[in-house]
Parts: C-alpha cells; structure tokens; sequence
C-alpha cells in the first residue's frame, strides 16, 4: 500500500480530528475543501488541499485518478452548526441529496483511480421503534415518516451504495456528534458519541474491519456497537489526550 487516504470534509469537526490521527501513524491525507479559503488551514493541518465540490463528478474522478488513495473517507455532511432549527428544515433536503448524489459520485471516483477500500459516515440515531439496543440489521424508520423520511432514503442510499461497491465499503453509524466543533458540550440525546471518540472509529476502520455497516455510538442502552467493539477494538470512551 502506499498508505495514501483522500479525505472529503477534512476541515469538518471529524475531518479535522482523524486527519491528526492519520498523520500520526504515517499516511498521506489529501482533504476536500469547496473553497480555495481553506486551503491554508490544511496545508498546517499537514493535509495535502485538494479543492473540488463532491458534485462536480468529472474534476472529482481526475484527481483522484491523480491521486490514486488507498482509502477513501468520507465524511461530508450539509448540516448547520448545533443543528440550529431554523436551518434544519431545508437542511435535512440538500444533506440528503448529498447522501445520493455526493456518494454516488465519491464511489465512483473512488473505483475508476482503484481504491481498495471506502469509509463512510451515516447516523445511527433513526432506528425504528422496537427492542434495544439496536443492531445494525434491526430496520430504520419508514420512508414514510413525516419528518426522517427522506433522511432514512439518503441514508439507506449511502450505505447501499458504499456497502455495494467494487471496494471494502465500511459504513460506520454515527450517533449525535457533541464536543469540539459540533455545538453541544455534553450528550444531547441517547446514542449520542464524542466527536474525538467517532474520529477515532474512522481511522481505526482504515485498517480494521470488513465490508459492512457499524454502529458508532456510547454505551447507554440506545444501540449495540459489539460489532464495532469486536471487529476493531473501538472504545467509545476513547478521547485525544486520553481522559474522558
């Protein structure tokens, strides 16, 4: 491997965490931005900027054909900073459309440069009602939910998509972000996870792991995360300086 990882959403809350962590065990991050603003945050990050819109299919493909990653991570999202209400509404439309079209066009970028493997965030906090702690196989809520269902379509979308790729496409269930960069100090609802704690989940599945979807969340009862506990020794109480 020539231990090369395109990150798309490196300057985001997670992105900016998990790159520290790549770098420290030697890979090679080149990490998305829209805008050429932030090319500088990057470059002292230690992140290698790449500057492309995930919806532009075409310039997408021709860098990372360029680039050639053994890893894809993706970990855009279109949300408002602290989930503020009043953006929700149209929010929850243009991240869904992100979830379709913006993977659709990752994965296949991903595929033609030959990537072995492609990590990508989904939420785990829109299970339906029935017995916890949910597993990954237990169903979401309807598409037909007045509120989540396009979200549940977005996210069914990403997962199908990554899951069925030509590569190792590893799904890891998100629950409610909080800490740095997120908007929230503490859990705001069960099944939340530390932003700190999820970046760590990412990087640790660069190498560990299989095709197949994982929950990411905190141990209150809300979902299992076992799988994700068994397959790459993934603590939810894991944190940068580590104390928690």
């Amino acid at each position: 491997m020539s231990k090369t990882i395109f990150l798309a959403g490196a300057t985001g809350a997670i992105g900016q965490i998990l790159s520290r962590l790549l770098i420290a065990r030697g890979w090679t991050v080149y990490g998305s931005t829209r805008s050429e603003s932030k090319t500088n945050q990057l470059s002292k990050m230690g992140v290698k900027p790449v500057v492309v819109d995930v919806y532009d299919a075409e310039l997408l493909k021709e860098i990372l054909a360029d680039i050639q990653p053994d890893v894809v991570i993706h970990q855009l999202t279109d949300l408002p900073y602290a989930l503020e209400e009043s953006k929700m509404t149209e929010a929850l439309v243009s991240n869904a459309r992100l979830r379709t079209v913006g993977t659709g066009n990752l994965v296949a970028a991903a595929e033609n440069a030959g990537c072995k493997r492609i990590i990508a965030q989904s939420i785990s906090f829109i299970y339906d009602e029935g017995a916890s702690p949910h597993l990954e196989s237990d169903p979401l809520l309807p598409l037909t939910h007045p509120v989540y269902g396009e979200t549940v379509e977005g996210v069914l979308n990403l997962e199908r998509q990554v899951v069925e790729s030509k590569t190792e496409g590893i799904v890891l269930r998100y629950g409610l972000l909080y800490g740095p960069g997120t908007g929230f100090d503490a859990p705001i609802a069960p099944g939340s996870v530390h932003v700190e704690a999820a970046a760590k989940a990412a990087e640790l599945a660069v190498t560990g792991g299989s095709t197949g979807i994982y929950n990411v969340a905190e141990n209150d009862g809300s979902v299992s995360t076992d799988k994700a506990q068994k397959d790459f020794a993934w603590d939810a109480d894991w944190r940068e300086n580590g104390k928690i």
